[in-house]
């Protein structure tokens, strides 16, 4: 639903409108349901952070614990004003997050090259302010990056990939990427979702258009 008491939740919320949230962060399981390893640090030495905003975090997350390489995920809330918002909270439109998954992954197994392909062909990301189905901020999409080697890699994956939809005939991208700010863990029960309810929702769907890895801009 795209509306709600009369908000626009296609608009993002200015911090000073943002709802005010809480001091208490969300206590999250110690283990990951499927992978048996840490949802929260610290994780296993040598590993990396890759934050993706893709759509409902449910199916996100999925698509994320099953690529090879990944040593843990989460799902959780990034890229708002609101300090550790609930689910019902993200869901008005007033906080300014969006639904996010943290992948935590061996980059002796998977590159973020390589995590960047699996986002980009798992989601539409020329929708703006939803995605399929599910409209408002919170389903925006984003990569928010954790060093400057990620930021440099998400840009030029961006470029290449918008060449490729050009081709095909798809809009323009309109991913926000962004240095990665304070991450809020979702709910308990939003944790490994599709795992616990495999009948679950899962709204995430791709273009159908392959996405190059390993390629600048200028290379396409």
């Amino acid at each position: 639903m795209g509306w709600l008491f009369g908000t626009d939740k296609t608009s993002m919320v200015s911090p000073e409108n943002a709802l005010p949230g809480r001091s208490t962060r969300m206590a999250v399981p110690a283990r990951h349901a499927v992978l048996d390893a840490p949802l929260a640090p610290p994780y296993p030495e040598g590993s990396e952070i890759a934050d993706f905003g893709l759509g409902c975090f449910w199916g996100a997350e999925r698509i994320f614990w099953q690529t090879p390489g990944v040593v843990s995920t989460s799902v959780g809330y990034e890229g708002g004003h609101t300090r550790n918002p609930t689910y019902e909270e993200v869901c008005t439109g007033q906080t300014g997050h969006t639904e996010a998954v943290r992948v935590v992954f061996d980059p002796s197994k998977v590159s973020y090259e390589e995590l960047l392909r699996v986002f980009w062909e798992a989601h539409n990301p020329t929708q703006g302010m939803r995605q399929g189905n599910d409209v408002g901020t919170q389903y925006r999409s984003a990569v928010y990056f954790h060093s400057p080697e990620q930021e440099k890699s998400a840009l030029a994956s961006r470029d290449t990939y918008q060449k490729v939809l050009n081709e095909a005939g798809h809009g323009q991208i309109t991913t926000e990427i962004a240095p990665a700010g304070d991450y809020f863990f979702a709910e308990e029960y939003h944790q490994q979702y599709l795992f616990k309810n495999p009948g679950g929702y899962c709204g995430i769907g791709g273009t159908g258009v392959s996405c190059p890895v390993g390629l600048t801009s200028g290379d396409a």
